[in-house]
């Protein structure tokens, strides 16, 4: 009888190998993996076959534009799961999948070894061996084919030296018969970006506000002169809201009154007037050769140029009267213009992505970004991209990416949780969180494990912000600079991306429009504001001792690292990151109570750290610059959040630690506050 029936659909072969579990693997393989140039990608599998033979296991990558595959040996790291990593050299769409076979030379050569150790015979087995050698030399090339040779004729003799040889079963993995390899049911796919999209720190600030004149408008120039010190803070982007004209039809007045008066400026987000649109500069702003001195000057400072694309239109912008057919007109023949009911907002008509003219809509879209991509900007923060179609941003991404794979995009998509990972998939490289809404430790610890762990973590970079023009939580409000200098350390350490919209963030502006309101009183949404940046309250000192911590230490670069570890007081968090290596291990201690001194006993997983089990160790405050010496996973730590909020430590060995160089001095003048704890 036959071993398939007529009708049966199953293939009959010999494979016996079977390799499964891939990972990563974003939604079946329908969306790339994330990784970045310089940064360990690590693909993982299960492969296994019936019996007793030994499997081994291979990843194939091809880089972008390549013909050619590499091929990276993969290693058994317990229950029939295989681990193998490369390290991404460009950037571009990389390709990868997993093979696996049944390994004979190996399988023979461990029986025989345990042959050998029983004082068994195995003159016929070495025989078997040699043959499995002899053959391989017919595929082998250079060196290697001598010493499967020579192999080979030992064998033969009966020398039984070669079973150990860990070189010869090296050259065996290369070219021994493999057939039939097994390989996984897809080829998968990921995205390489810059070390900026997987590491950046982030300062928006409103040009218009910039004037040191508090009656004159901020221009652009102006702007320029407030660089430096941004760069003295230690940030890697400085990102501008939309630098566009301004409707003036329906503006909106101060702390978004409808009652606009002349000379309002109103909101830089209803983009759009007689000057232009997406493609304009704001006449009050300057020029384009205005602009260009901006991102010139921005990069002799060591800072790259964000700027905020919003795609919705003022009344007043060009494609309203140049394309009336990309917005939605209602049965009265007017424009409907964006609605929050019960909330209107007149100044801004919403773009239809579903219009006929769908397709020349999206190209000019694109070609907004291309515009500015060909003035020297490579990064873009989308506003509000999950009111766009999904199909349009994947496409759009795409195409960007071919032409310019540098371009970093971070979604402002404050929404439900599979709305921003959706955006994530199709391609963002960074997403706002809900870091800004997660007070306490067992929120931020739920919240983080969940952003560093499988699926997630291989398709969403988080990118925290305490604050941002549009959200003073209600934390920040009544917790003073206490709470401040918290959240800037559990955004700048929990998460290798963060932000601050200064300066309100560090001279700690703290007062709302309203009691139950996230608005700041006299947002400069709306209006201009004067700063006083030299104020003895200021953070700015904290900011850049934190932002120097973040530079000086790989670790807090990578978010796949993250491990928290327990503490018996639910107000303290502690939590560690190391690089994808295991090097320069940091450990956190932060005190989540801005009001109360918080004590407790954190207990350690010393591996995470790369410390044995009852290990003494250092471990020196980058913070405070205190050092203390530990011993064992069970420590006791204490901490007052009107000192400093927390402890970052960089943790070693007593004799394998350097002085501190990024420590203050005793002689300091750093106007941050020494820390009253007691470790």
């Amino acid at each position: 009888m036959s071993a398939t029936t007529s009708g049966s659909s199953t293939p009959r072969d010999q494979t016996r190998v079977v390799v499964e579990g891939v990972s990563p693997q974003v939604d079946g393989g329908r969306f790339a993996a994330k990784g970045s140039v310089g940064e360990p990608f690590i693909v993982e599998a299960d492969v296994f076959c019936d019996g007793h033979d030994r499997v081994a296991a291979a990843l194939w990558v091809r880089g972008p534009g390549s013909t050619s595959t590499t091929e990276v040996p993969m290693v058994e790291v317990g229950n029939d799961r295989h681990r193998a990593q490369v390290v991404p050299d460009r950037l571009g769409r990389w390709a990868y999948t997993v093979v696996g076979w049944v390994d004979r030379y190996e399988t023979w050569r461990q029986d025989t070894l345990r042959k050998v150790a029983a004082a068994q015979d195995v003159s016929v087995d070495l025989l078997v061996g040699a043959g499995l050698v002899a053959d391989a030399v017919t595929r082998a090339q250079g060196a290697e084919s001598e010493l499967l040779a020579n192999a080979v004729g030992a064998y033969e003799r009966g020398d039984v030296a070669p079973l150990s040889d860990d070189v010869l079963a090296g050259a065996m993995a290369r070219w021994a018969d493999r057939e039939p390899v097994v390989r996984h049911a897809r080829t998968l796919e990921v995205v390489v970006e810059r070390e900026r999209a997987r590491h950046s720190a982030w300062y928006e600030f409103f040009p218009r506000s910039a004037s040191p004149d508090p009656d004159r408008h901020g221009t652009l120039r102006d702007a320029a002169d407030r660089l430096p010190y941004v760069a003295s803070m230690g940030f890697d982007v400085v990102y501008l809201p939309p630098i566009h004209p301004i409707g003036t039809t329906f503006r909106k007045g101060p702390n978004n009154s409808v009652e606009c008066a002349p000379g309002d400026p109103g909101s830089p987000w209803g983009i759009g007037g007689v000057e232009g649109g997406h493609t304009a500069i704001h006449p009050d702003l300057g020029t384009f050769d205005d602009f260009s001195y901006f991102v010139e000057e921005a990069e002799s400072h060591g800072l790259e140029v964000a700027l905020d694309v919003a795609f919705q239109c003022s009344p007043d912008h060009p494609w309203v009267t140049e394309h009336p057919e990309w917005f939605t007109h209602r049965p009265d023949g007017t424009i409907q213009y964006a609605e929050n009911p019960p909330k209107k907002y007149q100044d801004i008509y919403p773009i239809n992505f579903e219009s006929e003219d769908w397709e020349a809509l999206w190209d000019a879209l694109a070609d907004v970004f291309r515009f500015w991509i060909d003035r020297g900007v490579r990064i873009f923060r989308v506003d509000n991209p999950h009111t766009k179609p999904f199909r349009f941003w994947e496409w759009l991404i795409t195409e960007i990416r071919a032409e310019s794979p540098g371009v970093v995009f971070l979604s402002e998509a404050f929404t439900r949780p599979k709305v921003m990972y959706q955006l994530a998939k199709l391609g963002f490289s960074q997403s706002y969180t809900y870091f800004t809404w997660r007070p306490t430790g067992p929120e931020l610890q739920e919240y983080f494990t969940e952003l560093t762990s499988r699926p997630v973590v291989d398709f969403f970079r988080p990118n925290a912000w305490p604050n941002t023009p549009d959200i003073l939580t209600e934390q920040l409000q009544d917790g003073g600079r206490p709470v401040f200098s918290q959240r800037l350390v559990l955004a700048a350490t929990l998460s290798a991306n963060y932000g601050i919209y200064g300066p309100a963030f560090e001279l700690v502006e703290h007062t709302a429009v309203r009691p139950g309101s996230e608005e700041y009183l006299d947002s400069e949404k709306y209006q201009q504001r004067t700063w006083d940046l030299d104020a003895d309250h200021s953070l700015r000192d904290l900011i850049a001792r934190v932002n120097r911590i973040r530079h000086d230490h790989p670790a807090l670069g990578h978010d796949r690292t993250l491990r928290f570890h327990p503490c018996d007081n639910d107000q303290i968090l502690c939590y560690s990151k190391t690089t994808p290596e295991g090097a320069d291990p940091v450990l956190v201690v932060a005190n989540t109570n801005g009001e109360h001194r918080q004590s407790g006993w954190v207990h350690l997983d010393l591996d995470a750290l790369g410390l044995e089990p009852g290990a003494e160790f250092e471990v020196r405050d980058l913070l405070g610059g205190a050092s203390y010496r530990w011993h064992g996973p069970d420590n006791y730590v204490e901490l007052d959040p009107h000192g400093l909020p927390a402890h970052v430590f960089s943790v070693g060995r007593p004799d394998a630690l350097q002085p501190a160089a990024d420590a203050p001095s005793p002689e300091s003048e750093d106007r941050v506050p020494e820390p009253e704890d007691q470790t």
